[in-house]
Formats: C-alpha cells, structure tokens, sequence
C-alpha cells in the first residue's frame, strides 16, 4: 500500500495468465482486499523502482508488474523496492545453531539457495515436473532480529541502534508464539505454490539449523475496477508511498546509510516491520457507510479524500483546519497529517492480506500482514503508530503478532553471501 496506511518481457502467455487470475479472482473473491493499516496503514503496490531494479514493460490497471526475473545481486536485496508481486509468505524463525562458524554456514547456505532459486532452477522437491520453471518474479527477503545479537554469535556490541523486540502499543493484543524470532524470510512470487517450494527447500536445505517461530501467507487481490486495491474492510488502499523511484528519497527515508550513526555493516539495509493485523469485519459490516467513511477519511467507492472525486487526489488539510470534512482523528488524518515535522516519519508500505476462514467461534479470520520497510523505526513506524493510538478505527482490528527486523545489505556478488560484513568484521565479544 503506499501512505495514510502508513514498490516485461514475460510473452504473451505468462502476461495473459496474470490476466486470467485477476478476473477469476474479481469474480470469486467477493469482497475486496488490498492492504491497509497498521502504523498508519499499509501497503499495496509500490509506485516506483530503484536504480538497480530492472523496469517492469507493462502493467495491469496502470500498476507495474515485477520482471520475470529480479536479480538477485546488488547493494540492496531485492522485495523492498521490487514492484509487488501477487503472493507473499512472511516466516520467521529461531536459530539453533550455538556457534559462530554455524551462524556463518547458515548464512552462506541461505545465500547459496536463494541465489538458485530466484534464477529459475527448478526446486528439488517438484521431481515429477518435466516442464522448465520460471523464475515467477520470485524474491526472498532476508532479515536479522534483535535476539540475534546475544552472546552465542559475539554479535551484542554489533546490533542496528533501533533494533529491538516489537512492544506492544495500545490495542494490541499480542500472542509471543506470532512474535519476534532470530531470523525473517519474505518470500515474494507470482504464483502461491511458488512459496511453498520456497520455504520446503530452504527448510530442508537448513535442516537443523533453524527452527520456524510463525508464518503467514498473504495475497493481494485485484484492482475493483481500476486503480488501487481494496482491503477487506472494503476501501481503496495503496494510495500514497514514498516515490521509490527517487533515489534522494529512498536514501532519506527508507536505507541505512553512512550518515545515519548505524555500524557500518549495516550500510544498504533497512529496518522491516511486520505486523499481523486481524479485522473484526462483523462488527464493522454492521457500522453505516458515512460512518465507515469519516473513520478512514475516504469516499469508499472512489477512494478519494473526503471532499474530493479523485482517489489521488490529496487531501487538503488547510482549507479544513477543523476536520468537518475529514475529521481530525481520521486514519489517514492522523497517518499522514503531512506537515513538514511529519514528513520525516513516512516510510514504505509493502503489506499483503490473509484470509484463514473462520475461527472457533465462526467468525471470519481475515486481516493483513503489514509490511513496512524504514531507515529508522523509532523515527518513523513508531511515530506514526504513537498518532494512531485510540483511533476510532482501533476497535475493528487487533495487532495479534510480528516483530521488528533489520533487512541484511544485499548479496554483491557471487562471492558474497548474506551477513558477510556483520561476520566479518565484527571480533567475537561485544
């Protein structure tokens, strides 16, 4: 999704395939979904690309689509200014390893299988298939959490300075066994069964070195009818993120970079937050539209701010300094107040939706894993989430799980593999 909730040359039979999945799935899904919320919202299809990003040759309702292959080399890993793609899976996981020569085997073993996989060799697990694979737009994101850096590894003088275990903010009903963990995977793909090939061969390949904590696998549904995607809770989402196309942009809000105070190893990441945000859909289908409306700050058919036709059209906050159009504790209100103090805590958006069918009481299990990618996670998500407390949005969704993790600088090269810098040049002891 972009803010207020808050990134081909594949032939014509891939693009057509796409195509398809977007009308059965307009037809089937009902509802709708998109992104939506969590520190301020959530997040959809990033508008942009970087500089090393290859650029996607065509779209599906003016939103860009990933090349079939996304490189896995550069300073930065990839899935974080890719164009979003359909699928996602976000795992987190204990390590088991007790020792530094282990962390270091792991992390080549990850690089080493990654690397493979996001080239489009076909993965061991799928021996009856004959026909070649495709790389699916597949990217793995790999990212550190803060229990990491302990004693076991020498890492504890070495960790991000806003690293930490995710606290629990007001409304948050938190469940440890969907927090946290020393180590993340985004899995991103075109396809959903792309992911569990994913996630099989790395859990096999690392067999004993790691031990999942939680997963969840999302999904973004399409645009109804154009523009941006809807969330569950029926409105528009993805309307407003940094121009991740802009370098000085992306430098000043999203990567660690020298200016930033932060080790230099860390140099080219990024601080990720997840979130796993449930909605109460029944209690919220039985809330009047106009008030649905004035809760968000958003026509929901259109998606456009209150007072205005266009969905990106941008709210004008001047010409209602007391919110009797959009009221002043509206979400994307207090998301986004955009000021110029506040402009500083924007961040990226990159969140996907899940729907688990119903729970033991019969009501719909659906929500969104919320996604977002920062320089400084005090500064920013922290921030925006301290605004949004006791939003009237707060009673319909309840954050029950996820963590903070730093995003590893990428993999340079073929001699490079994830953590090299963090394991190289940091001595055992803090």
């Amino acid at each position: 999704m972009r803010h207020e909730r808050t990134g081909d040359d594949r032939g014509v039979a891939q693009g057509d395939g796409r195509r398809g999945f977007l009308k059965y799935a307009a037809g089937v899904a009902g509802v709708a979904a998109g992104a939506g919320l969590g520190g301020g919202a959530a997040a959809a299809v990033p508008a942009g690309r970087s500089a090393t990003d290859p650029t996607p040759e065509r779209s599906v309702d003016g939103r860009p689509l990933p090349p079939d292959r996304v490189p896995f080399h550069g300073h930065r890993q990839a899935g974080i200014l890719t164009p979003q793609q359909l699928f996602s899976g976000f795992a987190a996981f204990d390590v088991l390893v007790q020792d530094r020569g282990d962390l270091t085997r792991l992390l080549k073993k990850l690089t080493e299988r990654i690397r493979v996989l996001t080239a489009g060799v076909k993965p061991r697990d799928e021996r009856t298939a004959e026909e070649p694979r495709t790389p699916d737009s597949l990217t793995v994101t790999v990212g550190l959490g803060a229990s990491l850096f302990d004693d076991r590894f020498g890492l504890a003088g070495h960790k991000p300075r806003h690293l930490k275990a995710m606290p629990a903010f007001p409304n948050d009903r938190l469940d440890p066994a969907r927090c946290h963990g020393d180590l993340s995977l985004q899995v991103c793909a075109e396809h959903p069964d792309a992911i569990v090939h994913v996630l099989r061969d790395l859990g096999r390949e690392t067999h004993g070195m790691m031990r999942p904590r939680w997963r969840m696998d999302a999904f973004m549904n399409p645009s109804r009818p154009s523009g941006s995607p809807r969330n569950f809770l029926g409105f528009k989402d993805g309307i407003v993120n940094p121009d991740t196309g802009a370098a000085a942009e992306m430098d000043r809000l999203i990567w660690v970079t020298p200016r930033c105070g932060e080790p230099d190893w860390a140099e080219g990441g990024s601080y990720q937050v997840l979130r796993l945000i449930r909605f109460h859909s029944e209690s919220w289908d039985h809330v009047a539209v106009s008030r649905q409306e004035k809760i968000f700050g958003r026509h929901k058919a259109s998606g456009a701010p209150l007072g205005r036709e266009k969905e990106d059209a941008p709210p004008d906050y001047d010409d209602d300094p007391d919110g009797r159009t959009i009221p002043l504790d509206a979400h994307i209100r207090l998301a986004n107040p955009r000021t110029p103090h506040s402009d500083k805590s924007r961040f990226l958006r990159r969140s996907y939706n899940y729907d688990q069918g119903y729970d033991r009481r019969g009501r719909m299990n659906l929500g969104l894993v919320f996604c977002g990618y920062q320089q400084n996670v005090q500064r920013q998500f922290a921030t925006v989430q301290r605004r949004l407390r006791h939003e009237p949005l707060a009673p319909f969704i309840t954050p029950e799980g996820g963590g903070y993790f730093f995003v590893l600088p990428g993999v340079r090269d073929e001699e490079d593999w994830f953590g090299s810098r963090l394991m190289r040049d940091t001595p055992l002891g803090p």
